[in-house]
């Protein structure tokens, strides 16, 4: 069996849960935060939309270099509305599955590096890749987002069993 077969219904599962808790993303709250430290809600909910797109640039490149991040491209879609939010996550999830769907084992098997300039944060063959910055990462912001919704008493949408909103 090819990885990709093995992480391509894995990634369609959580993509799939993911999308479902961003639609219940309350337009009116979009500035909101819990903390003066935390994103606000519509920037995470604009940080998860993007993340799906990272599988073609793991899976394009030999790497990425944080400091070449444009500003403006981390924080597409921030503003919102929420339609534009899961348009745009819409968009990155077809793209992200597109590229993951035409990897061939040495290219998963490919070393992969995370930059800041000169440090090296990371380097990991490009499946371990896929599975760290790509699935474990949205699935952490993906929690996250749903404490923001229950602290704005917005009903939770089942994620790996029902929730106290949906038996």
């Amino acid at each position: 069996m090819a990885i990709t077969d093995g992480l391509l219904p894995e990634y369609d599962h959580e993509m799939a849960t993911t999308r479902r808790l961003l639609a219940r993303v309350p337009e009116a709250e979009l500035g909101w935060k819990p903390h003066d430290r935390s994103m606000g809600l519509g920037q995470l909910a604009a940080h998860l939309a993007q993340i799906p797109g990272w599988c073609p640039l793991v899976l394009g490149q030999a790497g990425f270099d944080i400091e070449d991040a444009a500003p403006e491209r981390m924080s597409a879609a921030a503003a919102g509305p929420v339609a534009d939010i899961l348009a745009h996550f819409d968009a990155a999830v077809a793209s992200g599955r597109t590229a993951l769907a035409g990897a061939s084992d040495p290219e998963m098997l490919a070393p992969w590096t995370l930059r800041r300039g000169a440090h090296e944060i990371f380097t990991l063959p490009r499946v371990s890749t896929v599975r760290t910055l790509v699935l474990n990462h949205l699935i952490h912001h993906r929690g996250q987002l749903s404490v923001y919704l229950r602290l704005k008493d917005v009903p939770l949408p089942s994620i790996y069993g029902p929730t106290a909103d949906e038996a």
